[in-house]
C-alpha cells in the first residue's frame, strides 16, 4: 500500500520551497534583461545623432563661410568626429560614465573600454550600443564650437583644443549631469538630452575662442556673406532630422516618453523657426533663408534639455521664446558687444541652451502639460531654480577651463593662421586643395 501524504505536509513543502527561491526570483527580477525593441530604437538613434554632424553640421556651417574657406569647414567637422572617437573609447566615456569617481568625474574604471563587452547591459540595451550613443554627443559638441571662429584658426591647433577640451571639459561635466552619482544630476537638474552638457557647454566655449582670437580679419565692414545658402539649408534639414535620435534617443527605450520627446521636437522646431522668421520679417522687411534655417536649429537646442519633461503646448512656448531670443543674439547682442562669433555658435547653442534649460523648469509643470517637477521640488520657482544652478555651473566651469586651454596652445603652438593664410582661405593654405575647381 502506497504512503498517503497528507495535504497540510504538501502546503508546508512548497511553502518552505517558495522562501527558498524567492531570494532568486528577486534577484532574477532586477537583473537587467536586453530587450530587442529598446536596442534596435537605439542603434537607430546613434545612427541618426552620428548624421547631424557629418553630414548634417557639416554642411550648415560649410554654406555659411566663404567659398575659400569651405573645404577647412568640412574637414573640421570630419576630423572631430574620428578625434573624438577614439578618446572617448580610450577616456571620455570612463570621465562621464564610469561609476569609480566622485560626483565630478566617473574615474578610470572604463578607461580603454574595460568591461564593455558583448554581454554587459546598460539598463535593457547591450553597454556597447550605450557607449557609441553617448559617443555621437561627445563628436557633435566641440564640431559645434567650430561655428564660433570659422576661418581663421590654425587645422592643428583645432586638434589640440578639441582632444583637451573632450576630455577636461565635455566629459566631467556629461557626468555631472548623466553620470553615476553626478552632482547636478543629484541636485535635481534637468537635462533630459544635453540643454547645458551640449549647448551651453558648446557655446560659450566658442566664445571664449572668438574673444581670444580675434575678429576675422576685415569684420565687421567687409562683407563675408554665406556662399551656398543650399548647402546650409540641407544641413539645417539633416540636423532636424537627425535631432529625434538626439532627443527621443536619449531615453534609451521605445515607449512613450521617447514619443512625447519627439513630438515636442518636431513643435518646438517648427515654432522657433517661425519665430525667427516673422522676427526677422519684420526687423529687416524680408524673411530670409539662412533665417529660417537658423531659427529652426535654436529651437532644437531649445528643446533639447525639455524634450522628456514637457507636453506639447510647453514645447510651444519654449521654440517660440528661443526663436526671438536667439535672434535678438545673433543679430543685436553680437553687434552691441562687437565680438566676432562667426556662425552663431553662442547666440544660437549657449542662448538657446539657457533659454531651454530655464523653461524646462516651468514647463516640467503638471498643471502646464509637463511630466512633473524632480523627486522632491513641489513647485515651479524651485525647480527653476535648480535648472539656474545647472546653467551657471556650466557656464562657469566651461568658460574658465576653456579660456585656460586656449591661452596655453596659443602660447605654445599659437591659435591663429597669418594674414596670408587667412586672406589666401584656409582650403589652399592648410589643406592645399579647393572646394570648387570651376
Amino acid at each position: 500500500m502506497s504512503k498517503i501524504i497528507k495535504p497540510n505536509r504538501v502546503l508546508a513543502g512548497l511553502g518552505a520551497l517558495s522562501g527558498l527561491l524567492l531570494p532568486v526570483m528577486a534577484f532574477a527580477a532586477d537583473k537587467p534583461t536586453l530587450n530587442a525593441g529598446d536596442t534596435a530604437w537605439m542603434l537607430t538613434s546613434t545612427a541618426l545623432v552620428l548624421l547631424m554632424t557629418i553630414p548634417g553640421l557639416a554642411l550648415f556651417y560649410g554654406g555659411m563661410v566663404r567659398s575659400k574657406n569651405v573645404l577647412s569647414m568640412l574637414m573640421q567637422c570630419f576630423a572631430i568626429t574620428c578625434l573624438v572617437t577614439i578618446l572617448w573609447a580610450l577616456f571620455g566615456y570612463s570621465i562621464a560614465f564610469g561609476d569609480g569617481g566622485n560626483g565630478f568625474w566617473g574615474g578610470l574604471g572604463k578607461a580603454f573600454l574595460q568591461g564593455v563587452g558583448v554581454d554587459s547591459l546598460s539598463g535593457s540595451i547591450p553597454e556597447t550600443v550605450f557607449m557609441c550613443f553617448q559617443m555621437t554627443f561627445a563628436i557633435i559638441t566641440p564640431a559645434l564650437i567650430v561655428g564660433a571662429f570659422a576661418e581663421r584658426m590654425k587645422f592643428s591647433a583645432m586638434l589640440w583644443f578639441m582632444g583637451i577640451w573632450v576630455l577636461v571639459v565635455y566629459s566631467p561635466i556629461a557626468h555631472w549631469v548623466w553620470g553615476p552619482g553626478g552632482w547636478l544630476g543629484g541636485k535635481g537638474v534637468l537635462d533630459f538630452a544635453g540643454g547645458t552638457v551640449v549647448h551651453i557647454n558648446a557655446g560659450v566655449a566658442g566664445l571664449m575662442a572668438a574673444l581670444v582670437m580675434g575678429k576675422r580679419k576685415g569684420y565687421p565692414t567687409t562683407p563675408m556673406m554665406p556662399h551656398n545658402l543650399g548647402y546650409t539649408l540641407i544641413g539645417a534639414s539633416l540636423l532636424w532630422v537627425g535631432w529625434f535620435g538626439f532627443n527621443a534617443g536619449s531615453e534609451l527605450a521605445a515607449d512613450g516618453t521617447a514619443g512625447m520627446a519627439m513630438a515636442v521636437t518636431q513643435i518646438a522646431t517648427a515654432a522657433a523657426a517661425l519665430a525667427w522668421m516673422f522676427s526677422e520679417w519684420m526687423v529687416h522687411g524680408k524673411p530670409s533663408v539662412l533665417g529660417i534655417a537658423s531659427g529652426a536649429v535654436a529651437g532644437l537646442v531649445a528643446i533639447t534639455p525639455a524634450s522628456g519633461f514637457v507636453g506639447p503646448m510647453g514645447s510651444i512656448a519654449v521654440g517660440a521664446a528661443a526663436g526671438v531670443g536667439c535672434f535678438l543674439a545673433a543679430t543685436k547682442m553680437k553687434n552691441a558687444l562687437g565680438y566676432d562669433d562667426s556662425l552663431d555658435a553662442f547666440g544660437v547653442h549657449a542662448i538657446g541652451g539657457i533659454i531651454g534649460a530655464l523653461l524646462t523648469g516651468v514647463f516640467c509643470a503638471p498643471s502646464l502639460g509637463g511630466s512633473g517637477f524632480s523627486d522632491g521640488v513641489t513647485s515651479i520657482g524651485t525647480q527653476v531654480g535648480i535648472q539656474a544652478l545647472g546653467v551657471i555651473a556650466t557656464l562657469v566651469y566651461t568658460a574658465v577651463m576653456s579660456l585656460v586651454i586656449l591661452k596655453i596652445l596659443d602660447a605654445v603652438m599659437g591659435l591663429r593662421v597669418s594674414e596670408e593664410a587667412e586672406t589666401e582661405g584656409l582650403d589652399i593654405a592648410l589643406h592645399d586643395e579647393r572646394g570648387y575647381n570651376l
